[in-house]
C-alpha cells in the first residue's frame, strides 16, 4: 500500500531529523529542540491513549474496533509507536504468519514461530526439496518483510532453515572433506586430492 509506504518513510526521515537534533552546535538550543519533540510524542500518546479508552468503553463494539485498527499496518505502526497496541509482539508475529501460509505455500515453503524473547524473534522456515536458492531468497524477504510489518519494535529476527541448497547437487571437495574428517588421513583414497589439484 502507497500509505504504509508513505508513512515508513516519514517515520524514517522524522528518525533522522531527531539523530540530526545531536549535531546543533548550542547546547540551549539543542535541549530545547529535543524536548519539544519529546513533548509533542507525550501529547500524541496521551491523545491516542485516551481515543483508545473512550472507544473500549463503548464494551463489545468499541472492544472490536480497537481490534480492527490493531490489524490495520498504517494505524498498528502507529500504535507500535505508542506503545499502544492492543496484541503482544508475539501475537502479532503469529497472526502475520498465519497470514501469509498460502503465499508461503505458493513458494513451496512454510514458516512457523520458534520463540520471542525479550524483542527477539526466532522462525524456523523450511522449504520443499525442488526449491532453489533464489526461493530461498525470495521466501527470506518476505518473511522479513511481514514480520517488520507487524512487528516493528522486535529487536532481532532470526530466520533459521533457509540455507541455500548447493545447485544441481554438487557438492564442493572442500565440503566433502571437512565433512569427513578420515579423508585426510594417510592412505585414504581421498588423502592429498586438495594439494594434488593446486
Amino acid at each position: 500500500m502507497a500509505e504504509d509506504n508513505d508513512f515508513q518513510s516519514r517515520m524514517q526521515r522524522i528518525g533522522g531529523l531527531v539523530h540530526d537534533l545531536e549535531t546543533i552546535a548550542d547546547p540551549a538550543s539543542r535541549a530545547a529542540a529535543k524536548e519539544l519533540v519529546q513533548l509533542l510524542m507525550d501529547l500524541h500518546g496521551a491523545g491516542l491513549e485516551r481515543i483508545m479508552e473512550v472507544v473500549f468503553q463503548s464494551g463489545e463494539a468499541g472492544a472490536r474496533i480497537i481490534d480492527d485498527v490493531g490489524q490495520d499496518p498504517l494505524v498498528s505502526s502507529l500504535l507500535v509507536l505508542y506503545g499502544l497496541h492492543p496484541e503482544d509482539l508475539q501475537t502479532r508475529v503469529e497472526r502475520k504468519l498465519k497470514k501469509i501460509v498460502s503465499k508461503l505455500h505458493k513458494m513451496g515453503a512454510e514458516a512457523s514461530l520458534v520463540e520471542v524473547v525479550d524483542g527477539k524473534v526466532r522462525v524456523r522456515a523450511s522449504l520443499n526439496t525442488h526449491s532453489c536458492g533464489s526461493t530461498a531468497r525470495t521466501v527470506q524477504a518476505t518473511l522479513e518483510e511481514s514480520i517488520y510489518e507487524a512487528a516493528p519494535d522486535l529487536s532481532s529476527l532470526v530466520i533459521e532453515g533457509l540455507e541455500e541448497p548447493t545447485a544441481s547437487g554438487f557438492v564442493a571437495v572442500e565440503k566433502l572433506l571437512g565433512a569427513y574428517p578420515a579423508a585426510s588421513a594417510p592412505g585414504h583414497p581421498s588423502a592429498g586430492l586438495s594439494d594434488s589439484m593446486d
